[in-house]
């Protein structure tokens, strides 16, 4: 078995070729046309790692499909806990009742790295890979953050001030966690340079990614335009469970709350008029992303 394939044995079975969504195939071709020349970049939210995914995420990753992933700060956490202890939830109608939700110290200790990586330079998703990858962390082959910190690929955290368990703590640094949130939106844009006859997804983020992907584009555009070099022509793909249209080409009205849904209107409309090609797929992603990876699998590009 070559290096980058995947062990069957522990994760779910191949999905049934006549299952897989023909967007997500067309999506794969894509990324498997772009591999080694343009951008591949996978956005999710925090429910990706919780979904127990990260096997196919990780093998999609050795196999060269992708240059950037983009998260947010409870991705983060969910795949710190799940490479310590196996395991990352606990009950919140319980503990929010007597002040014990989200302080536990394991967790807590996330600050710490955060922190005593500031002067290092890193960026908050490097940092905690590289924690996972060299620390003594039993659960490590299943953390996206570690491996993607071994394969030199960039895990970007987009942190919310307040958003996440860690700010609750005593030794959260406000500072630190911003400057190196600051510094992966850098990284993020800088990637986004290569986009252009690329693919970037998003998995079940509503907020984070089609905003941090609008500000880098504005940016990367502005730079471009300037030097007669365009970003375009790219792929984007939503996956997430609002029962939308299949007519996406035009932004719902303002008295829809569709309007409000942001992947919409931002990732599958305006930032790809023109030239680019643009897919949603409803599903949760415990079935999306195992038929993206089978669908990798099966190209014949």
């Amino acid at each position: 078995m070559r290096q980058h394939d995947l062990d069957l044995s522990v994760v779910r079975d191949i999905v049934a070729a006549d299952s897989i969504s023909p967007d997500l195939r067309q999506v794969a071709n894509d990324l498997v046309r772009a591999r080694s020349k343009a951008a591949g970049i996978m956005m999710f939210g925090a429910h990706v790692i919780r979904s127990g995914v990260q096997r196919y995420i990780i093998d999609i990753m050795r196999r060269g499909y992708l240059t950037c992933l983009a998260t947010n700060g409870a991705s983060a956490i969910h795949d710190y806990e799940l490479a310590m202890i196996g395991a990352t939830t606990e009950s919140v109608a319980r503990y929010i009742q007597d002040g014990r939700f989200g302080l536990w110290r394991e967790t807590g200790r996330l600050n710490d790295i955060i922190t005593s990586s500031r002067v290092a330079g890193l960026g908050f998703g490097e940092a905690v890979g590289r924690e996972i990858l060299e620390g003594d962390y039993p659960h490590k082959d299943i953390s996206i953050f570690a491996e993607a910190y071994r394969l030199g690929i960039p895990v970007t955290v987009h942190v919310g001030m307040g958003h996440d368990i860690i700010h609750e703590h005593p030794n959260f640094d406000a500072a630190a966690s911003g400057e190196m949130s600051y510094r992966d939106f850098l990284i993020f844009t800088e990637c986004l340079q290569k986009l252009s006859h690329g693919v970037i997804m998003n998995f079940g983020s509503q907020v984070m990614a089609p905003e941090i992907f609008l500000k880098g584009l504005a940016m990367v555009r502005n730079v471009s335009r300037h030097v007669d070099r365009r970003v375009e022509e790219f792929t984007t793909l939503v996956c997430d469970l609002h029962p939308l249209p299949q007519a996406l080409g035009m932004v719902p009205t303002k008295d829809s709350p569709l309007y409000y849904f942001r992947p919409w209107k931002t990732m599958l409309v305006r930032t790809v008029t023109g030239k680019g090609h643009s897919y949603y797929v409803r599903g949760s992603h415990a079935e999306t992303i195992p038929q993206l990876w089978t669908a990798l699998r099966d190209s014949t590009f």
